[in-house]
């Protein structure tokens, strides 16, 4: 599930709006350590997208 999650974040983090909804999503979803990682990932992200950056507030 966390791969399909990546995926999906991937093909949507053109869209600040529908990346947060998806990032909600994964929260649901996602075991704990999985979570973990996805924060990391997220990270990544925004290092090529600043904008995403209002997303990580689900993740605190």
């Amino acid at each position: 599930m966390f791969e399909y999650t990546k995926t999906v974040l991937n093909k949507v983090s053109f869209d600040t709006n529908l990346f947060c909804k998806e990032v909600q999503k994964a929260l649901q979803r996602l075991l704990p350590y999985e979570i973990e990682e996805l924060k990391l990932f997220i990270q990544n992200l925004i290092t090529s997208n600043p904008d995403l950056k209002q997303c990580m507030v689900y993740l605190n």
